[in-house]
C-alpha cells in the first residue's frame, strides 16, 4: 500500500477522536485522525508523525494522520489500511493457492465480513483487524472494548457450523515484534471468545508489516499467544 504526498510533522494535541492539532513546516494545522482508538501511547506531545496532504475544498482538513514514531519504531495507525494490506497480500497467493474469487465486504447473516474467498472447493470468510498497540515488543488487540469485534468472532464461529472456513487475521501495523496476544485487561470477553472460537475451528493469524513513511506492506507471520 503506497501513499502519495506524505509530509513529516509534529503532533501537538488531540481535541477529540477525529481531529489532531499538528505542526507542519512551523505552521499549526488541523489534521484528520484515521483511527478512532485511544492511541494515547502513540499520540504524545511533540511526537514525530507523518501525514498525507490533500488539496481539496471538499475536506474539512488538508491532512490525514498516517503514522507515528514511538521511540525508534514507526507505527502505521491508519485504521483503513489493514484491509488493503491484506487484500494485496492475499492477491499475491500468499495465503491460499488456486484462488478463484476474492470478494471484499461480504454480508453473512447479521454481519459483514471483510473478505469472502473461494480457492478450489474451499469457501472462506476472513475478518481483518488492525493492531497498533505495543508494549515491550508485545502487540495486542483491542486497545478499547469492541462489541463489534466480539460480534464478528461469534459470527465466524457460526460460519464453521455451516461448512465454511473462517479466519481472523490481525494486521500488525509495525515490524520487529515479539508476539501477538489479546488485550485481556481492556476487553477480557474478547480474549475469552477468541480462545473459544479457535477451539471451534476459527483460524487465528497475525502478520507484521514493513512500515515506511509512504508505504505499508505485509511481511511475516507473528507468533500468537492466547
Amino acid at each position: 500500500m503506497k501513499y502519495e504526498n506524505i509530509r513529516r510533522a509534529k503532533f501537538i494535541s488531540r481535541p477529540n477522536r477525529f481531529i489532531a492539532n499538528i505542526e507542519v513546516d512551523g505552521r499549526k494545522e488541523i489534521c484528520h485522525v484515521k483511527n478512532t482508538g485511544r492511541c494515547k501511547e502513540l499520540l504524545t506531545y511533540n511526537a514525530d508523525i507523518f501525514v498525507q496532504e490533500f488539496d481539496s475544498k471538499l475536506r474539512k482538513t488538508n491532512y490525514d494522520l498516517i503514522s507515528v514514531y514511538k521511540g525508534e519504531r514507526l507505527i502505521n495507525m491508519d485504521s483503513q489500511v489493514p484491509n488493503k494490506v491484506f487484500g494485496e497480500w492475499v492477491n499475491k497467493g500468499s495465503m491460499f493457492e488456486n484462488i478463484k474469487l476474492i470478494r471484499p465486504e461480504q454480508k453473512y447473516n447479521n454481519s459483514r465480513f471483510d473478505f469472502y474467498l473461494e480457492a478450489d472447493d474451499r469457501k472462506i470468510f476472513v475478518e481483518v483487524k488492525g493492531v497498533t498497540l505495543e508494549e515491550d515488543g508485545i502487540v495486542m488487540f483491542p486497545d478499547a472494548p469492541t462489541e463489534r469485534g466480539l460480534k464478528h468472532l461469534n459470527e465466524l464461529s457460526s460460519c464453521i457450523d455451516e461448512g465454511y472456513e473462517a479466519y481472523v487475521v490481525f494486521i500488525v501495523q509495525m515490524k520487529d515484534v515479539k508476539y501477538f496476544t489479546p488485550n485481556v485487561k481492556t476487553h477480557k470477553e474478547f480474549a475469552d471468545t477468541l480462545i473459544k472460537v479457535r477451539k471451534k475451528g476459527v483460524n487465528i493469524m497475525a502478520l507484521d508489516c514493513e512500515v515506511k513513511e509512504d508505504s505499508i506492506t505485509a511481511k511475516d507471520f507473528v507468533d500468537i499467544i492466547l
